[in-house]
């Protein structure tokens, strides 16, 4: 215990704080976008078009479901529409002959409006058996299969974005003095075991009082295609002397 004590004293007993004072500290990677899809409707899946760390582009069908009940009421409803524009101009018609009054044309406009309407609300209804990709990226959770029955608001696929990974850090908020965005800095990762150049992109606006620490985020700006989101490492910044 006076040995190591000693080492204290001297100054050669490394401590959290003196890395901290070098520049080193932990970093995790985390995607710029990810979401939990959802189910937008009750319904039954008919097809997954992804699985475990698939990749895919923005609008891609990721699922979509057995619909032909939507189907058969967009049909309805475009045949209502159809029958309401026809008694709609007939009534203009008799109108223009003195055989119609203002009233029926009035009635038959709003008959041509609502079936216009119930139209519109039968296409919304068919546009959710698909569930499109909000972004490019991967997906990392699939928890529905095909010919699966679902409730509206279950979790369907989980998705993350292929990049630009945002890099999220700690630093002692005494850095404030000269760090700033655009600071450059260089990060390795455990799981590649190599080393990546990066900078700052922005600074929280708030100080953590417990930890007088500031969050930051950051992001790889060269040689990042073999990173994962859910990496980490540590960071190391070179102060200005």
């Amino acid at each position: 215990m006076r040995a190591i004590a000693l080492l204290a004293a001297v100054g050669l007993l490394a401590s959290p704080v003196l890395a901290q004072d070098v520049g080193e500290i932990r970093v995790l990677l985390a995607p710029e976008l990810e979401t939990t899809l959802a189910s937008p409707m009750l319904g039954r899946v008919k097809n997954v078009n992804v699985s475990l760390g698939s990749s895919f582009e923005k609008d891609a069908v990721l699922v979509d479901f057995y619909c032909d009940e939507q189907a058969a009421r967009e049909r309805i409803a475009r045949a209502e529409v159809a029958g309401a524009r026809e008694n709609y101009e007939a009534k203009l018609r008799l109108q223009g002959l003195q055989s119609a009054g203002e009233v029926e044309v009035a009635i038959a406009a709003a008959a041509l409006d609502r079936a216009r309407g119930e139209l519109q609300l039968s296409r919304v209804q068919k546009a959710q058996c698909t569930v499109s990709a909000p972004f490019a990226g991967r997906a990392v959770k699939v928890h529905v299969k095909p010919h699966q029955g679902v409730s509206a608001g279950q979790p369907l696929v989980e998705i993350v974005s292929r990049g630009p990974f945002k890099l999220r850090l700690n630093v002692p908020s005494k850095w404030l003095a000269w760090l700033k965005p655009g600071t450059p800095f260089e990060v390795k990762i455990d799981e590649t075991g190599r080393a990546y150049t990066a900078k700052v992109t922005a600074i929280n606006a708030r100080v953590d009082a417990a930890s007088q620490s500031v969050e930051l985020e950051g992001s790889v700006t060269e040689g990042a295609g073999d990173l994962l989101a859910g990496m980490s490492g540590s960071a190391r910044f070179k102060p200005p002397q």
